[in-house]
């Protein structure tokens, strides 16, 4: 996810996804969020312990910022994590100018979302795989959570092996599209 803002009478912010879905608001006194054509207002608020919520269609969401790295943020809203940049609308056209005009990588690498230990893969190298596929099954905290295929294409390599530890961000899988 992506946020952008200008330095104009009002501050304009954009937000992006990593599928490049496209969300605008202004700034903190009229804060809201441009889904389509409909702007849906949201509030930003604390409580007297220190607790940062928004307040999105009269609901509560609790937010933490996990980790900033220059404009890149983890944060963690009702406990499900985000990374998102901000960026300012010069940055955000450039950003989406570089990504258009990227050569389109032939191999997919599928990281492990958070740190773990491989319980067992699902699939094998030079196997077929399609989108929503399972991969492996990666134990976090005593859950095993199934990692899934976010594409079509042939796994070219695997990186580690079952009752191996990984950390976030690994790579696990490569695969060529």
């Amino acid at each position: 996810m992506m946020v952008s803002r200008s330095k104009s009478k009002k501050q304009k912010f954009i937000s992006c996804t990593e599928k490049n879905k496209k969300y605008e608001f202004v700034n903190p006194k009229e804060l809201y969020i441009k889904q389509g054509k409909e702007n849906i207002p949201i509030e930003i608020v604390s409580d007297k312990q220190g607790f940062v919520y928004i307040v999105w269609k009269k609901r509560k969401y609790l937010v933490d910022i996990i980790e900033k790295n220059q404009n890149q943020y983890e944060i963690l809203v009702n406990g499900v994590s985000y990374s998102i940049s901000v960026e300012s609308p010069f940055s955000y056209k450039r950003r989406k100018y570089l990504a258009k005009n990227k050569e389109a990588s032939k191999v997919e690498k599928i990281q492990a979302p958070m740190p773990g230990k491989i319980i067992e893969f699902l699939v094998e190298e030079n196997q077929e795989i399609k989108e929503g596929e399972p991969l492996l099954i990666l134990e976090a905290m005593k859950m095993q959570n199934e990692i899934i295929s976010n594409i079509h294409g042939k796994i070219k390599n695997i990186n580690f092996n079952a009752e191996d530890t990984v950390m976030k961000d690994d790579v696990l899988i490569e695969v060529e599209k």
